[in-house]
């Protein structure tokens, strides 16, 4: 199987649609959505209807989801998030947070090689930082192919019997994973609408279960209109000026 994994939309909607015209000619068969389809970004129902029209092989829930959607309290957010979070809730037609807030939460397991969370498989809303947190994720995972979200940041970990390490030396896009059958992996495909890797480019995967590979993409998408467009909603400016920095 060949799956376009993406995660953390961010209601970016230009982000989104040049990801899903990149991935076009790559041959995929299911799609899986790591979570965080809004927050931040100025058109959380497009979005929404977006990702519903594709009807994923499997979706779940991010944080921002939840917040935007009434199902938790954005009191963890910083002050940008939790602005930028309420008028998300406000935006949103009700049909379409009533689906968001009906969203399954991670981990979830696809099949007998990948399971996928947004956060960790220990906790949803956990963040991996460190190789610390990796190792923990990959302890806890119920699959070799553990893909997630939440950090923003496109980069692989794997897990041998003698030996952790980094599957993503290489800053060459795309860029494609092994998979040995002896080890474990943990691998995040990239936000699709707000990088924090410093690239700006939106980022997506693709996984191949027959092939035991997966392949990390970068595609350009019209910056300047995400921009305008958060501007136009009267969003905080740092949302978009963040965006051409990848940061």
């Amino acid at each position: 199987m060949r799956y376009l994994v993406i995660s953390d939309i961010h209601a970016n909607l230009e982000a989104f649609e040049s990801v899903m015209a990149a991935a076009a000619p790559l041959n995929y068969e299911q799609i899986l959505v790591l979570g965080d389809l809004v927050g931040y970004g100025a058109d959380p129902n497009a979005v929404c209807d977006r990702v519903r029209a594709l009807a994923p092989q499997a979706l779940i829930r991010g944080n921002h989801d939840k917040a935007g959607s009434g199902v938790e309290s954005p009191e963890g957010f910083n002050a940008v998030a939790r602005s930028a979070i309420g008028w998300t809730y406000e935006a949103l037609t009700p049909d379409n947070r009533e689906w968001l807030a009906a969203l399954p939460a991670g981990p979830l397991v696809v099949d007998d090689f990948i399971e996928i969370c947004h956060g960790t498989p220990f906790d949803e809303d956990a963040y991996v930082f460190d190789d610390l947190d990796a190792l923990r994720a990959m302890h806890a995972a119920r699959r070799p192919l553990c893909l997630f979200g939440h950090t923003h940041v496109q980069v692989g970990h794997y897990l041998s019997r003698d030996q952790f390490g980094l599957s993503t030396a290489d800053d060459q896009r795309p860029f494609t994973i092994r998979l040995d059958e002896t080890n474990r992996y943990l691998i995040n495909p990239g936000s699709v609408g707000q990088p924090r890797d410093g690239d700006p480019r939106a980022g997506f995967a693709i996984a191949d279960t027959a092939a035991r590979e997966v392949t990390l993409h970068r595609v350009e998408y019209p910056i300047a209109k995400a921009q305008a467009r958060i501007l136009e909603e009267g969003l905080p400016d740092v949302l978009a000026q963040r965006l051409a920095l990848g940061r």
